[in-house]
């Protein structure tokens, strides 16, 4: 038994070392060689040697076994009495301890709630099958294609598994409740197969359904069908009347579906696309085409396909495969958003940075005010490793309560966010706390405790005994290291904090240039809701002018209306439509080269409803119809460009080359659709006179009435006319659907909502950063004037003045802050480029804006310096030589 006595004496001294098992390992294995050599020399056949030696020394596993235990269990109770006596500690310092998880807790806290963010809207999957391999192909990435452009992608590509396009549908349901215009798509029979979704409730389109004839079903969203239907389990098979006409309903889909995720994102039923006779058009361009790319077929690859099919069919007709782009669903979906999200994670980075720098300055101090305490540990043979361990886990609890406080704080910023977040974000409703962020938070709080608790713990661990114990006493001073370490923490607190500030800055500067863009009109006080004759008698082309003309009579006659009027699609509202058009005398353009105009259908009053003002000629009025010549109003941009130098009143222009229509009119440039849109081409046409100008325009079924009421005093609401409104229009016709009922502030207000969003957060940031960086400061001086109470007191002993005490120890915090800003300058003229696609009127290096920010910073650090410094001035001199 004499190699497993040996073993086990290993064992104990291994453990006794705490060395790693490996060489526990490696010594056994020689044992048991060492006693199969020697049972082979006593005469044992190998095979039995080794199964003895084995024998043997399987004792010995045991043994290792035991000190495994052994050894787990005592780290344990080590772990367990280190966190009692930690615990005991911060409860002897509250006001560190609470101030420490506070600035913890505010920093993991926003760092969750952000990183919850751009998981849900950036890293999140798209709730459709194997979503990584579905693509758009649009024009320039974002215009709509023709059907016959679709047909031709679809057969003649091989990168694809299937093709599928869908359109704009806003179909009119009518019946038994109120009235309302939806928002819907038609789309061919392959696009809920492409995307990999089942219905909720009964079954998608057939094949045979996207053809004429055959598309009169629906699909409906979960929404809708809970809204409308009453969750009625026996809907499938019902008729809806939609449009006028009855669609049967084949199922509903289930509440996560979504879809299109990037436009017409509040589609609520989903009906077949039948082409008919368009399937040959080429300039009726209204398709947006989903594909899945084949197993296998790489993005570029099929962008390759696609670019031979295009080339090929633009070759052949020409100007209309231009520019055709194939881009990931997932791309189309974040959109531009990606890069706020971004600069707004770096930024909550930041804070955290920040919050791990004050919590290691406050550690930095208290560690030296328990150099006597570690000193004495050390005196009594504690090792090194034993006080780091000691002081790091003082620093995971703090990161424990931390992280507690972080997580309450993350889950209420969640919801504050996705409340306050603007429609402009996609996804955000799916965002919240899951595994996946609480697991992000998990690493985050231990990347905490190594930031903030590893360096002040090893500062700590070095000890100097003979200095601790000179004399029965502290040391009189702190040392140059321990000062520069606190100094470079401060200073790395403002140089964060400035980058913030810098942020913050540019983002106000560009929410107050877009308070100050001109909109070209007045939108104080006007009212608009869209009006539909689809479903109803006034639908019929005979018909439908004279319910608009009746209608509007009446909105005017409404007590407290000024004026109204009609326009096709609304300022602010995203949705422009475009006519291509050419100014008679320049040369004829080519195929797909001819400019294009955003164009509004107008009522007479309209310009007058909207305050726009009219710069030269004249207004549309009710004499301009159809037998009548044809007449425009342009705004200036369009007069500027195409008749520069000369006076637009009087000249022409065409939109299908046959017909000739004059410029009567020249207004004021209007936004059309966001303020920070720079101006462009615009042009309104008369609605009596629109189907004379394109062959094939037919009755408009809808139009945005636009009323300017009455409020004249402050608390007034002009949304109190919506009710009358919708009355007066309903007493001529009283199934006319009416749906977009908003006031033009409110657009108004939705269109900056997104800077004032990133405005809000940027701020709340760069407030908690400057904060702490304040309080930083404020440690740091306080800190520096306990410690050198002996010096001050001997220099005021000695005759020195309370304004020089002062400027002395004010100099020390504006030179550390001072270094700090001067590095976050650096850094923010490198940061802030990220910002310039959020940002507006304001250049992300604005010297103005930094400059401004810079001076806060150090009036900060003046101020936070100056109650110490007040302190330092009434020391008594005896008491500081006494005191050392």
């Amino acid at each position: 038994m004499t190699w497993l006595h040996r073993a086990a004496a290993l064992c104990r001294n291994l453990f006794r070392r705490q060395e790693r098992e490996c060489a526990l390992d490696d010594e056994l294995r020689g044992y048991v060689d060492a006693i199969t050599s020697e049972r082979m020399g006593a005469g044992m056949e190998r095979e039995d040697a080794a199964r003895a030696a084995h024998l043997e020394v399987g004792g010995v596993e045991q043994v290792k076994e035991l000190a495994r235990d052994a050894r787990t269990g005592a780290a344990l109770e080590t772990l367990l009495r280190d966190a009692r006596y930690a615990m005991r500690a911060l409860r002897r310092t509250p006001t560190f301890t609470i101030a420490a998880i506070i600035a913890l807790a505010l920093g993991i806290g926003a760092t969750t709630a952000i990183v919850s963010v751009v998981r849900g809207v950036l890293l999140q999957p798209l709730p459709y099958a194997d979503a990584g391999r579905l693509v758009v192909a649009l024009h320039d990435g974002h215009n709509p294609v023709a059907p016959a452009n679709f047909l031709d992608w679809r057969a003649q590509t091989h990168s694809f598994t299937d093709m599928a396009a869908t359109e704009l549908w806003s179909p009119a349901l009518t019946g038994d409740a109120d009235p309302e215009e939806l928002s819907g798509l038609r789309m061919t029979s392959g696009m809920l197969p492409l995307l990999g979704v089942q219905p909720l409730l009964g079954r998608m389109f057939a094949a045979d359904e996207d053809q004429p004839g055959n598309e009169q079903v629906v699909i409906l969203s979960y929404g809708l069908w809970q809204r409308r239907f009453a969750g009625a389990r026996d809907v499938v098979g019902r008729s809806a009347l939609l449009d006028g006409k009855q669609y049967t309903i084949i199922g509903v889909m289930p509440e996560s579906f979504h879809f299109a995720p990037f436009w017409a994102t509040h589609a609520e039923l989903w009906s077949p696309l039948a082409f008919g006779k368009d399937a040959s058009s080429r300039a009726s361009q209204s398709l947006r085409i989903f594909a899945r790319l084949r197993p296998g077929v790489t993005l570029a690859g099929a962008r390759a396909d696609l670019g031979t099919v295009t080339a090929r069919l633009e070759r052949e007709f020409p100007g209309t495969n231009q520019n055709v782009e194939l881009r990931p669903l997932a791309q189309m979906v974040v959109g531009d958003i990606e890069t706020p999200l971004i600069v707004l994670l770096a930024a909550v980075g930041f804070v955290l940075l920040i919050a791990c720098a004050n919590v290691a300055h406050m550690l930095l101090a208290r560690a030296a005010a328990r150099q006597r305490e570690l000193a004495v540990r050390t005196a009594l043979g504690a090792t090194r490793r034993r006080i780091v361990a000691q002081l790091l886990v003082e620093s995971s609890l703090l990161a424990l309560g931390g992280g507690v406080g972080g997580l309450m704080i993350g889950a209420w910023g969640v919801h504050a966010l996705v409340a306050a977040a603007p429609s402009i974000i996609p996804r955000v409703s799916i965002v919240r706390i899951d595994v996946g962020v609480l697991l992000a938070m998990i690493a985050i709080t231990a990347v905490t405790t190594l930031a903030f608790g590893l360096f002040p713990a090893l500062r700590a661990a070095r000890v100097d005994l003979a200095e601790t114990f000179r004399d029965g006493s502290r040391p009189s001073s702190d040392g140059r290291e321990s000062g520069r370490t606190r100094n470079l923490l401060v200073a790395s607190e403002f140089t964060l904090a400035l980058v913030l500030l810098v942020g913050a800055g540019l983002m106000i500067r560009s929410v107050v240039a877009l308070e100050h863009v001109d909109p070209g009109l007045d939108p104080r006080n006007v009212v608009s809701m869209i009006v539909s004759t689809t479903g109803t008698p006034a639908a019929d082309s005979s018909r439908h002018q004279y319910f608009y003309i009746d209608a509007l009579e009446r909105v005017k006659a409404l007590p407290g209306v000024i004026s109204a009027s009609y326009i096709n699609h609304r300022p602010f509202d995203g949705d422009m439509w475009g006519f291509q058009f050419r100014v008679e005398g320049r040369p004829h353009p080519k195929p797909g080269e001819w400019p294009r105009a955003t164009y509004r259908v107008v009522f007479p009053g309209y310009f007058a409803t909207m305050r726009i003002p009219i710069l030269r000629g004249r207004d549309i009025e009710a004499a301009d119809r159809m037998n009548t010549p044809k007449v425009v109003v342009i705004d200036e941009y369009t007069a500027r460009r195409y008749w520069p130098g000369e006076d637009a009143i009087g000249k022409r222009l065409t939109f299908d080359d046959s017909t000739w229509v004059t410029v009567v009119g020249i207004v004021h440039n209007e936004v059309r659709d966001r303020l920070a849109s720079p101006p462009a081409e615009e042009i309104f046409l008369p609605f009596f006179q629109e189907r004379g100008y394109v062959n094939g325009i037919g009755a408009r079924r809808a139009m945005t009435v636009v009323a300017r009421v009455r409020c004249e005093r402050a608390e007034c609401d002009p949304a109190a006319a919506v009710q009358p409104i919708r009355a007066a229009i309903r007493s001529v016709e009283r199934n006319a659907p009416i749906s977009g009922v908003v006031t033009l502030t409110s657009l108004m207000a939705e269109d900056t909502a997104e800077p004032r969003f990133y405005l809000v957060l940027l701020g709340a940031f760069a407030t908690v950063a400057i904060v702490l960086a304040a309080v930083g400061v404020y440690g740091v001086m306080s800190y520096s004037v306990a410690r050198r109470t002996r010096e001050i007191g001997i220099r005021i002993a000695l005759g020195a003045r309370p304004a020089s005490v002062v400027r002395s120890v004010v100099a020390r915090g504006l030179i550390v802050a001072a270094g700090g800003a001067t590095a976050g300058i650096v850094a923010a003229f490198g940061m802030t480029r990220l910002m310039r696609s959020i940002l507006f009127g304001v250049s992300p290096t604005d010297a103005a804006t930094f400059g401004a920010v810079t001076l806060v910073l150090l009036v900060v650090a003046v101020a936070a310096s100056v109650a110490p410094a007040l302190r330092a001035t009434r020391v008594d001199p005896l008491t500081a030589l006494r005191s050392d």
